[in-house]
């Protein structure tokens, strides 16, 4: 069998699984790119057949010299390099795709992938990415949409401080997403809401949650359904509490304006832990056949082992996303060139893919009646119950 030559851009907690899954599987012969000559040798010594080469991200002329006859490259590196990877890989003629939930970076890629004759595929993780396949394929099964709620939170499974957090992903990444305004529909209108607001208290597979705005986690789907939904928003699923402190040290201790030193507080003070747990909540409610209806997608996906090896739970979720929407490129079953939306991919190509697959095992989209006041609703077989705070949204 051929294998086709991939790259994935950063060795760190993302990039890793990425490599395992692609590699592993027989159809990919993978390079891992990393900064770091010691995230590579974990590469070296963990994942046998993948390639390496140790580059300065910041120099594009190396970029394009480790990226060239590469057939597709996978962006899991820090947001802030996207917008240089994707330039080369339009120079290469390499398909593009990354994680990153940074709406300016996305932006960017909109604006490279005009003219290229690649696809550009950004956003394509867990949120953005296979939140929004998820929301996206529910409403397409209604004749017309009232409201669509996205909510995911990367949890650690034994929280023990106050924040009842543990760095689980990219730091840089978790404070970006707690900053920057957050797209949503309102009154069938596309607005800017500000993050860490609109609290609401929910209760998924026995976690008492909170859920709050934060931004880049409804991808292009907002755009995409613009005077089509009443309602659209996303936010993060946290412990109760965590929301508040964020508060306080964003805006009452000013580290809005110094993301970098919050950052270092948080590597310096927040243990890592391997022992976390991905939520997952979609909802969405609107007429069908003359009858008000909601359907709902609800999953809580655990750490495990993988081919002898410990993966994180949002390691899994996240590589599981980008490797399956590169699997069904490489299959045909996307758009070869230009700008990609994460709309574009079938919801049962992905949920039948080798990778989208994490995604699928115990828990499928369930339906049920809704009532019309929007009151309590349940789904999964009893498993899910969420009641919203005093704004009087009910997820």
């Amino acid at each position: 069998m051929t294998t086709r030559k991939v790259a994935v851009m950063g060795s760190g907690k993302i990039g890793r699984m990425c490599t395992h899954f692609l590699q592993r599987c027989g159809s990919y012969d993978v390079t891992a790119v990393d900064q770091s000559a010691t995230n590579n040798t974990w590469i070296t010594n963990n994942i046998p057949g993948a390639a390496t080469k140790t580059v300065d991200f910041t120099d594009e002329k190396a970029l394009a010299k480790a990226l060239e006859g590469q057939e597709a490259v996978l962006a899991a590196s820090p947001f802030w390099h996207n917008a240089r990877i994707a330039t080369v890989c339009k120079q290469v003629g390499a398909h593009y795709l990354d994680l990153t939930e940074d709406v300016a970076v996305t932006n960017k890629v909109k604006e490279l992938a005009v003219g290229a004759k690649t696809a550009f595929i950004p956003q394509c993780g867990l949120a953005p990415g296979f939140i929004t396949i998820t929301g996206y394929n529910l409403a397409k099964s209604f004749d017309k949409v009232h409201d669509l709620r996205l909510r995911v939170g990367a949890l650690p499974r034994f929280p023990s401080n106050a924040l009842k957090y543990n760095l689980t992903w990219s730091t840089s990444g978790l404070i970006n997403e707690y900053i920057h305004p957050c797209e949503a529909i309102v009154n069938g209108e596309l607005i800017n809401v500000p993050a860490l607001e609109h609290l609401e208290h929910c209760t998924i597979e026995g976690l008492e949650l909170e859920s709050f705005n934060t931004s880049g986690g409804l991808g292009t789907l907002a755009e995409t359904l613009k005077g089509k939904v009443r309602t659209l928003d996303y936010k993060t699923l946290r412990f109760p509490g965590h929301r508040d402190i964020m508060k306080l040290l964003l805006h009452d201790l000013g580290f809005a304006k110094d993301p970098e030193g919050l950052e270092k507080v948080f590597e310096r003070s927040l243990p890592a832990t391997d022992q976390d747990q991905v939520a997952v909540f979609v909802s969405c409610t609107g007429e069908k056949d003359g009858r008000l209806l909601e359907k709902t997608y609800a999953k809580v996906i655990l750490h495990k082992e993988i081919d002898g090896l410990p993966w994180t739970a949002i390691q899994i979720t996240t590589a599981a996303g980008s490797c399956a929407v590169l699997d069904l490129l490489m299959e045909g079953k996307l758009p070869q060139s230009g700008f990609v939306r994460n709309e574009e991919v079938n919801w049962d190509d992905f949920i039948n893919n080798r990778f989208g697959r994490h995604y699928a095992d115990v828990t499928q989209a369930t339906s049920s009646d809704a009532k019309a006041d929007h009151g309590a609703r349940a789904g999964l077989s009893g498993k899910i119950e969420a009641v919203a705070s005093a704004n009087g949204v009910h997820v």
